[in-house]
């Protein structure tokens, strides 16, 4: 769908309005929309104005140093990082099939990762919107806010994600930035003493997680029109799915839907993933834009994330987080799964499964074992690594030279798939929002909401928590200020 609705008839009246930084986001970016002189929406973009080259300076690195290296893109989901370029290098070793104790530590790790980050988003970052109201008083809307108003749901959102750090310190050494993935295998499996500490929290967990479910679910449930409808709109959809169609965040296939649910492809190999996705570039963006090859880059964009993983699998392989998928689908005839806030409760839900599967694999015996690297097969000079990192689909792909050092590298992060999306949902939420009424505060959050629910990590570096600065400038077409509306370090929003 192409943003740039249409053309002005008097491009000269058309008035700029920018968000600038979107606040309570990893990393930072912008927003600008064109309005006309009756407030008519005629363009809406989100611009990432940070330039990484994290590609470029990985080559010439020996690819061992790769899966360590790549996490320091990111301060909150490091272990996708880890875990997409480990399949990667396994590809470069030969590693056709790990040991079971090896891929049992590294999906622990990785569901691990799951959890927190989940937990993280949702009980920091987002509860203040849905528990007091996009237009809410910006100074209680926040995560203190939350913990005075509702402590227990703050405490377990704590605690939630307390737990799966520990799960990553044990597994990868640290709780951030740790080395316990390497190619081939594991350097390090879960001692018994590591299991006992962790099963003894785990069921705790569960219980918490099927409370978090039930939070957005209430929500919904209280408004179901709002919650549906907010920045609606139809998106075709990719995920990795397990070979019985199952939901798999850590291997499959790869399955695209189209904007009526019917299957695009089913199952791709993912080492071949450019046969089906291409990237497009846009002048105004330092963040590249996927599509589908076979619809172009015009119709090809999809999103990707929980709300695609929830929605493209067949069933999700752990009972209560299935259970709740079903619920979920069902709700409001549907809507709730094609909704934009629907992405919170697909969250939860996913947060839900990750707990279950935690707990089975706790239950394995052989998580314990001592097999930790597979036997080294034939060197390949290509490897790719595709995982289901918690914003969506994550893509590690590495060219190796005969020296052992790295020549290319392309990584699709998550945000990088939703990039199209994310300017779409905005789009929707300017027309429904943006209607000519005074620039407000909570006019602005309505925006951010938008893109928080996909949980971007625009720089692919840490969480942004806490207040940050915000100021929004109408202006017309020459470029002079109209109005100008601020929203301080502080918190303090002014207008004049």
């Amino acid at each position: 769908m192409n943003l740039e609705l249409e053309t002005a008839s008097h491009p000269e009246n058309l008035k700029r309005v920018a968000i600038d930084p979107v606040s309570r986001v990893e990393g930072h970016g912008k927003v600008t929309l064109l309005l006309d002189e009756n407030n008519r929406v005629h363009q809406v973009r989100l611009h990432i104005v940070e330039f990484r080259g994290f590609e470029k300076f990985i080559q010439g690195r020996p690819f061992w140093e790769v899966p360590v290296m790549v996490q320091r893109l990111c301060g909150i989901c490091p272990v996708s990082h880890h875990i997409a370029a480990s399949k990667a290098m396994d590809m470069i070793v030969g590693a056709v099939k790990l040991t079971k104790t090896a891929e049992m530590n590294r999906r622990l790790m990785h569901y691990g990762q799951i959890l927190q980050s989940h937990a993280l988003h949702f009980f920091h970052l987002c509860s203040p919107d849905l528990l007091f109201g996009f237009d809410s008083d910006v100074a209680r809307r926040n995560i203190v806010g939350v913990a005075q108003a509702y402590p227990d749901i703050a405490r377990k959102g704590v605690l939630l994600r307390k737990y799966g750090q520990e799960i990553i310190r044990m597994t990868a050494g640290k709780k951030v930035h740790g080395t316990g993935s390497i190619p081939g295998g594991v350097n390090k499996s879960l001692s018994a003493d590591e299991r006992k500490s962790l099963l003894q929290e785990i069921y705790q967990m569960v219980s918490w997680c099927i409370e978090a479910v039930d939070i957005v679910k209430r929500l919904f449930e209280q408004n179901a029109q709002f919650y549906s409808q907010f920045g609606r709109f139809d998106s075709r959809s990719l995920s990795m799915v397990r070979a019985d169609g199952a939901m798999d965040l850590y291997h499959g296939g790869l399955r695209a839907r189209d904007t009526l649910g019917e299957k695009i492809f089913d199952h791709f190999d993912y080492r071949h993933y450019w046969e089906v996705i291409s990237e497009d570039v846009k002048s105004w963006s330092y963040m590249k834009f996927p599509f589908l090859q076979s619809l172009g880059p015009e119709a090809g964009w999809y999103r990707v994330g929980p709300l695609s993983r929830v929605t493209n699998c067949d069933f999700i392989p752990t009972p209560l987080a299935d259970r709740e998928r079903r619920e979920f689908l069902a709700f409001d005839d549907g809507r709730a799964s094609g909704a934009t806030l629907g992405y919170h409760w697909a969250r939860m839900i996913e947060m839900l499964h990750a707990a279950e599967t935690i707990k089975d694999l706790l239950h394995e015996d052989d998580i314990e074992g001592g097999e930790l690297m597979a036997e080294g097969g034939e060197r390949a000079g290509r490897g790719v690594g595709v995982i289901e990192a918690p914003r969506g689909t994550l893509i590690h792909h590495y060219r190796v030279n005969e020296d052992d050092l790295v020549i290319r590298a392309n990584l699709i992060v998550s945000t990088t798939h939703n990039n199209q999306a994310m300017n779409e949902a905005i789009r929707q939420v300017a027309l429904q929002y943006l209607d000519g009424n005074e620039i407000t505060e909570g006019l602005l959050n309505h925006i951010e909401v938008a893109i928080r629910a996909f949980d971007p990590c625009l720089s692919c570096a840490t969480h942004a928590l806490g207040q940050m600065p915000l100021e929004v400038v109408v202006q017309d077409f020459a470029g002079n200020p109209v109005s100008i509306a601020s929203r301080s370090p502080e918190g303090v929003f002014s207008s004049r």
